[in-house]
């Protein structure tokens, strides 16, 4: 027979008799007789044939007979689903000889071993097997190992299931309404609410998961097993969380696991116990997300910054694992130091520089550039770039630190300065034109500003696209150059003479002048006394009568005489009267005509005088 354990298939192939050995006392063991049980476990009265003694005459029966027939009834086949308590005789080929302490041998297949038992297994170990059946064509009983090991199985869910305790087992599959759970061969059924304590999103993330089990139902009669990993957990949390309450303090340093990430902090499980990381305490600096610090199942060393014992919640922080870089930030960073740094942020204002890890500086708008007008202070920089700055001002209680670029550059200005100082004629192309004044562009970094009221000395300018166009290229005087105030001022007019230089001598208070009327308004008209110097006849000085419009007197073009009443060089005004001045006019033909040796009035002589002598000639009548 293939695999029974006969002689024949004893180590080295050696005969029976070939395999006994002597002890100490003369006597021989390990002899397997043909039944397969070791000579050495019958008792010698038992050796004998059919009741007889070894002489073979007949004995009469004796106590030890009822023994023998015990003996003998016990050596007879098991019964099937039995387990025995069994010694490893012998490894063969594909069978493990057993020894059953019954009349055959028992043979338990090595395919019902596992790797490890098949690997550590050798002859005189004990082994637990159960009977599968007598193989009476083999002459051994077949054993299993494996159903041994589902019996007891089934025993230890049973008591779990009664004490409340918990079993270890794998999650190996995906079925309908939750997972199939591996128990040491048995499979049980774990509803998917039962996974965790949180919904598990993710079914392929808990296949091969490993752990602990709560039985919830067990029948041994229809082979179904319901298991909880959830109420496992939570019996864990709960005996852990009572732990924590009564061990954590303010100020412990504990390990902790992500277990949610939100928009204002992240969750994280303290073994038994949840505490919140806010997005403030996440680190020094400016953090966006908190999914840019973590992500869920990172596992990361916090410190408890506050603890509610009442309420069993606990706030914690990861920047409080590291000194705050603002206690010695004078030591690190002084004014004028140059630094480089990072480009966080940017936003009309300014860009954030990042100048360490919790340490940003603000790089204002206006510190960027010495010469242009930023709009957005992403026409210089980016974020993510590198830059050079330098510190303008530290403020250690704010936690500010404003910083510049420009400071790091040439300043055009001081080089502008240079270059064309005050009173010198540049020239240039005109680049922008704008309601209040004309861009010029004379070769250097900073553009030069005409205004309107600097581009002529008599025309009346209400907008230099009169005057002047793009890209047109002009001569201007350097009037002014203000480095804080960034302003560069040029002057067109300013290249001829100003007519209004003198003008004060030229035109004295109580003199009489002549002109042109070159405007007419409500309120009085403008006469050209020289070329591009007008003075202002207001409309209470216009006749003697009241003036409802101007215009009804006098027009554009008509010479007048009219008296200075006052001159502002300053603000380029001369005032003047018609009124006054044909009151002058009036006396001096009244004294004209009075004096005795007066000539006779000429053909100009005013209406008023003309008035004045036809009343006097009629009284004389």
């Amino acid at each position: 027979m293939d695999g029974k354990p006969t002689n024949g298939n004893l180590p080295g192939g050696k005969t029976e008799e070939e395999t006994v050995e002597t002890n100490e006392d003369g006597k021989t063991e390990g002899v397997i007789t043909e039944d397969g049980i070791p000579e050495d476990v019958i008792p010698e009265d038992v050796k004998a044939e059919d009741g007889k003694a070894k002489d073979g005459k007949p004995e009469e029966a004796k106590p030890e007979d009822d023994f023998g027939k015990m003996f003998a009834e016990s050596i007879e086949n098991p019964d099937e689903g039995e387990i025995i308590h069994g010694v490893v005789i012998k490894i063969l080929k594909e069978y493990v000889a057993i020894n059953i302490n019954r009349k055959s041998e028992g043979m338990l297949p090595l395919t019902d071993l596992t790797e490890e038992e098949r690997q550590t297994l050798s002859p005189g170990d004990p082994i637990d097997v159960m009977v599968e059946r007598y193989d009476s064509s083999q002459g051994f009983v077949l054993l299993s190992r494996e159903k041994v090991i589902r019996v007891r199985v089934w025993d230890e869910l049973q008591k779990a299931h009664e004490e409340g305790s918990a079993v270890q087992a794998t999650i190996v599959a995906k079925v309908k309404g939750g997972f199939t759970a591996d128990i040491a061969g048995i499979k049980a059924f774990l509803p998917g609410s039962q996974v965790d304590i949180r919904p598990v999103r993710d079914n392929d993330s808990v296949i091969g998961l490993e752990g602990k089990f709560k039985v919830l139902k067990i029948s041994r009669k229809k082979a179904n097993v319901v298991v909880s990993r959830r109420s496992y957990l939570e019996e864990e949390r709960e005996t852990q969380r009572k732990v924590l309450l009564d061990s954590v303090r303010e100020g412990d340093e504990v390990v902790a696991r992500v277990k949610n990430i939100t928009d204002y902090g992240v969750f994280m499980d303290l073994g038994g116990l949840d505490g919140l990381m806010h997005i403030t305490d996440m680190g020094y600096g400016k953090i966006v997300h908190p999914s840019h610090v973590c992500k869920v199942g990172d596992t990361l060393k916090v410190k408890v910054i506050r603890f509610d014992r009442e309420r069993g919640r606990i706030s914690l922080g990861l920047k409080q694992m590291r000194p705050d870089p603002w206690l010695d930030i004078e030591e690190r960073y002084q004014v004028e130091a140059k630094l480089t740094g990072r480009v966080t942020n940017i936003t009309r204002y300014g860009a954030f520089i990042e100048l360490e890890e919790g340490v940003e500086g603000l790089l204002h708008v206006s510190e960027m550039s010495w010469s242009k007008r930023l709009k957005d202070p992403s026409e210089i920089m980016k974020p993510g770039e590198t830059v050079d700055v330098q510190v303008l001002k530290l403020e250690k209680e704010n936690k500010k630190i404003s910083l510049g670029y420009k400071q790091l550059l040439s300043n055009p200005w001081d080089e502008l300065k240079t270059a064309h100082p005050e009173g010198t004629v540049v020239e240039g192309v005109v680049k922008n034109i704008t309601d209040f004044g004309a861009f010029v562009d004379i070769g250097e970094e900073i553009d030069g500003l005409v205004h309107i009221s600097d581009l002529s000395w008599n025309q009346r300018v209400k907008h230099p696209g009169e005057l002047l166009k793009k890209g047109d290229r002009i001569e201007a005087k350097v009037l002014k150059i203000d480095p804080p105030a960034h302003k560069f001022s040029l002057g067109i007019k300013h290249l001829t003479t100003d007519p209004w230089e003198g003008v004060e001598r030229r035109f004295k208070k109580g003199d009489s002048v002549s002109g042109k009327i070159t405007r007419v308004a409500d309120f009085g008209v403008f006469v050209e006394l020289a070329e591009s110097v007008e003075g202002l006849v207001h409309v209470s000085e216009l006749s003697r009568e009241k003036v409802d419009s101007p215009g009804s007197l006098f027009k554009e073009g008509d010479e007048v005489g009219a008296v200075v009443l006052s001159v502002d060089r300053n603000n380029k005004k001369i005032s003047l009267s018609i009124r006054a001045f044909q009151d002058g006019m009036d006396r001096k033909d009244l004294e004209s005509y009075l004096s005795p040796n007066s000539e006779p009035p000429e053909e100009t002589t005013t209406a008023f005088g003309e008035a004045l002598r036809a009343k006097l000639n009629i009284n004389e009548d």
